[in-house]
C-alpha cells in the first residue's frame, strides 16, 4: 500500500489536490509554506474535533512560521446554520485576515461546509483548505467546492460553489471516530458503488469489515471514492448534469433530515444517505425500472455495515409522507414544480429522472412509511 496517494481534481487554473493516506496531518504547516509562502491562517473546527487534532495541526503551523487564529464552534449539523455562520465571519474580520490568507476547515461535512462558504462570501472570496477528518468528509463533502448552510425551509438552500486549494484526507483521524459516524459516512463510500460501479459495490460487499477495521483497504476505498467524485466533477462542476448522479439516496434523505429537524441525536447525514438510497431503490423498483433482488441487496449490505434502511429505523416522534413531501418539495433539484430524483436500473445503473410525477411519490412514501 502506497503511503499516500495523490488525485487531481482537473478545474484548469482551479485544480487542486487531494491528498489521501495516513500521518498527513503533521505535514500541513510546510506543505501551505510552500503553497502560499507567507500566508496566515484561520481554523474553523469544532470542539470534538479540534480537542482530538487541533494540537497536531497548530504545531505543524508553528513548525512553518505561520500564523493562525482558531474559530471553534459546537460539533452537529445545527452549526450549519446563520446564526454560527455571521460568528465565523464576525471572527475573520477580527482576525484582520486578507484575501491571501488561508480559511482552513478542520472537521467533518458541518465543518467544510460552514468554513467553505464562510470564506467563499468573505472579502468577495478568500482561499480555503478542507482537511476533513470524517469519513463522510473525506469520501464526499470536501471534494467539489459545495459549502453552504441549512435554512429553516431545508437542507443546504444557502451556498455557494467555492473550490478549496487543497484537500488533505488523513486517514488517522479515523482513528477517533466514533462508530456510528464512521458508518454514516460507509454510506457515501457505497452510494459510488450504486451509482456506476458494481465492480466496486461488489468489493464493498467483500471487504467491508477490514475497511471498518481500519485495514489496508480503507486508504485504497477512500482513494477509489474520492477518483469516482474528482472525474464527475471535473466534468460538471456546477451540476448541470452528471454531477446530480452523486445525489442518489439525497432528496429522500435530506428530507429525512429536515422532517426531524437535524437532530443528530435522532439521525446524522449518512444515515439519511442509507436509508435515502435504500427508499431510491425501492421507488425504482416500483416504477419497474430494477428488481427486488437489487433492492434486498443493497438494503441487506447497508444492515451489514450497522445502517438503518427504514424511516421507521429512526428514533423518537414517527414521520408522516406529508412532512417528508413538504421538504422534497423544497428540494433544489426541483425545477419548475417538476421533480427529480436519481433512480436505478439496477447496481451501478443510476440515471437522472427528471419531471416525475408529485403524486407517484406521495402514493410512494404513504406506501413506504407504513412498511
Amino acid at each position: 500500500m502506497k503511503l499516500f496517494e495523490t488525485i487531481q481534481v482537473e478545474l484548469g487554473e482551479r485544480s487542486y489536490p487531494i491528498l489521501i493516506g495516513n500521518n498527513l496531518l503533521a505535514g500541513t504547516g510546510p506543505r501551505l509554506a510552500q503553497m502560499r509562502p507567507k500566508c496566515r491562517c484561520a481554523i474553523v473546527s469544532d470542539d470534538n474535533v479540534f480537542d482530538a487534532h487541533g494540537k497536531t495541526l497548530t504545531d505543524s503551523l508553528d513548525t512553518a512560521s505561520i500564523q493562525h487564529t482558531e474559530i471553534i464552534v459546537p460539533p452537529g449539523e445545527k452549526s450549519k446554520s446563520m446564526a454560527t455562520l455571521e460568528r465565523v465571519l464576525s471572527d475573520l474580520l477580527d482576525a484582520h485576515l486578507e484575501r491571501g490568507d488561508l480559511v482552513i476547515a478542520l472537521g467533518g461535512g458541518v465543518i467544510g461546509d460552514l468554513a467553505g462558504f464562510a470564506a467563499a462570501i468573505t472579502r468577495r472570496g478568500m482561499e480555503f483548505v478542507q482537511i476533513p477528518t470524517s469519513l463522510l468528509a473525506q469520501v464526499d463533502s470536501s471534494v467539489g467546492g459545495k459549502t453552504g448552510i441549512n435554512a429553516p425551509q431545508g437542507k443546504n438552500l444557502i451556498g455557494a460553489f467555492h473550490q478549496p486549494i487543497l484537500v488533505i484526507a488523513d486517514t488517522d483521524t479515523l482513528k477517533t471516530l466514533p462508530e456510528r459516524e464512521f458508518a454514516a459516512g460507509y454510506a457515501e463510500v457505497t452510494k459510488y458503488g450504486l451509482i456506476n460501479d458494481p465492480e466496486f459495490f461488489s468489493f464493498l460487499e467483500k471487504n467491508h469489515q477490514d475497511i471498518f477495521s481500519l485495514g489496508p483497504t480503507l486508504q485504497e476505498a477512500v482513494a477509489r471514492s474520492c477518483r469516482a467524485k474528482a472525474a464527475i466533477v471535473a466534468a460538471d462542476e456546477h451540476e448541470k448534469g452528471m454531477r446530480a448522479l452523486l445525489n442518489l439516496g439525497h432528496t429522500f434523505g435530506h428530507a429525512l433530515e429536515g422532517a426531524t429537524e437535524y437532530d443528530s441525536g435522532r439521525l446524522i447525514h449518512g444515515e439519511g444517505v442509507a436509508i435515502g438510497m435504500a427508499l431510491a431503490f425501492q421507488f425504482s423498483n416500483r416504477q419497474n425500472l430494477c428488481s427486488i433482488d437489487d433492492v434486498e441487496r443493497v438494503k441487506r449490505h447497508l444492515a451489514a455495515c450497522g445502517l438503518p434502511t427504514n424511516p421507521e429505523q429512526i428514533p423518537g416522534k414517527p414521520l408522516t409522507p406529508d412532512a417528508l413531501f413538504n421538504f422534497i418539495a423544497q428540494d433544489k433539484k426541483v425545477s419548475k414544480g417538476k421533480l427529480t430524483f436519481i433512480l436505478t436500473k439496477g447496481i451501478g445503473k443510476a440515471y437522472i429522472a427528471n419531471e416525475v410525477p408529485p403524486a407517484e411519490v406521495l402514493a410512494f412514501l404513504n406506501e413506504a412509511l407504513k412498511e
